[in-house]
């Protein structure tokens, strides 16, 4: 692909909003809307791409509004580059400004956007051939001869039910098991011993034969923590995220050591270097790669290599973003054999769906990703038409 070139023309962005149907509420505080910066990358060849970042201020430092001002700033370096060449354009976006990993995801992704519909394949393919040559390259660790072929696989999404009092949410869990979800994941994060009761309440409602998430979002001190995983231990659950604050990650290992359910981690894995020394540490027994932690597809393979090297397993989550955001996840999803969760499900939780073409939910939550060339998705024209717009 190196000797392959196309110019970036212009570049446009886009504020996003769109209400949920109802609160969306874990430990770090309440959503109402979903919002969302959407970046249009336009070459002078004629191919469009387009991203998406949900930006988490209590997470990664932005909004809305700090990504529609650094987005400028990158759109400026990435104008007249070569949008094929996907670690030169990082370069550039990491001279201009440190960190800002959400709004540097929505570039990525429309980067690969347009680089996957160049190569002619869909982007989840484009993501397996990109990571054979990593792994036949010196960047990433090794773990083989060969990097394995991967199949497309069936995705099954949870259903994430919010913190709230025990009866609803014991309710809400019993409502989306009847839908025909056959994963419920819910957010804890509060009192110790409400959340027993409130995990308690949700299986006993649920029944046993599906399985059961739970994520404190750094909600607990580690002697909570361990208090509630071992209180738990009978309810089957299948893995707890994130159950200390993100600081504290020196201290993972001992709630790992001492809970009896496995620990995966979320907020305290943002890049592949936090992924490293938790592994280092032995301070989790898995990964939640989300694209505005990591900066993006390409930066997830850095963590999916680490994970394959190590034997762990991964799930792929996000945080409030479109099916647009959501299709490009699950086309991720398809790169690694230890991808084996997925939280695909906040497109569900909107009031209208803003994009053209995409992911398909069918029964049962399982997601099927477009067979088309590119991420296979778009947000409408008369969205696009709707929304605050800077053009660079």
């Amino acid at each position: 692909m190196a000797e392959n070139k196309l110019q970036i023309e212009t570049i446009e962005l886009y504020k996003f909003l769109i209400p949920l149907k109802e609160p969306f509420i874990i430990s770090l505080g309440a959503e109402y809307n979903a919002q969302s910066v959407i970046v249009v990358i336009k070459t002078k060849e004629g191919i469009i791409g387009f991203g998406e970042c949900s930006p988490y201020a209590a997470i990664n430092t932005e909004t809305v509004d700090t990504c529609m001002i650094v987005g400028q700033l990158l759109a400026k370096v990435l104008k007249n580059e070569n949008p094929l060449d996907i670690k030169n354009c990082f370069q550039c976006m990491d001279k201009v400004i440190y960190g800002n990993t959400s709004i540097k995801s929505a570039f990525d992704m429309a980067l690969l956007d347009i680089a996957s519909q160049y190569a002619g394949v869909p982007l989840y393919k484009h993501l397996q051939n990109l990571y054979t040559q990593f792994f036949d390259s010196k960047e990433l660790k090794k773990n083989g001869d060969k990097k394995e072929e991967v199949k497309k696989k069936d995705l099954f999404t949870d259903y994430t039910i919010s913190i709230g009092k025990v009866d609803k949410m014991a309710a809400d869990a019993l409502r989306f098991k009847e839908q025909g979800f056959t994963i419920i994941k819910i957010k804890v994060g509060g009192d110790p011993k409400l959340d027993i009761e409130r995990i308690k309440a949700v299986r006993k409602a649920i029944g046993n034969d599906i399985a059961l998430r739970i994520d404190a979002n750094q909600g607990w001190k580690v002697k909570d923590a361990i208090e509630v995983l071992k209180s738990v231990k009978k309810c089957n659950i299948q893995f707890c995220e994130e159950p200390i604050a993100r600081w504290n990650f020196m201290k993972l290992p001992k709630v790992r050591m001492n809970s009896p359910i496995p620990i995966m981690a979320d907020e305290s894995c943002g890049d592949h270097h936090d992924a490293e020394r938790l592994i280092a540490l032995g301070a989790c027994d898995m990964f939640n790669i989300k694209l505005g932690k990591c900066g993006g597809l390409y930066n997830a393979l850095k963590i999916i290599n680490l994970a394959e090297a190590d034997a762990m397993p991964i799930q792929i989550g996000g945080f409030t973003e479109s099916k647009l955001g959501v299709t490009a996840e699950a086309h991720l999803a398809h790169v690694s054999k230890n991808i084996l969760y997925y939280d695909f499900d906040t497109p569900l939780m909107f009031t209208e769906d803003p994009v053209t073409g995409g992911i398909v939910y069918e029964k049962n939550g399982l997601v099927i990703v477009p067979e088309v060339a590119g991420l296979g998705a778009t947000i409408n024209n008369d969205w696009l038409g709707r929304m605050d717009k800077v053009v660079v």
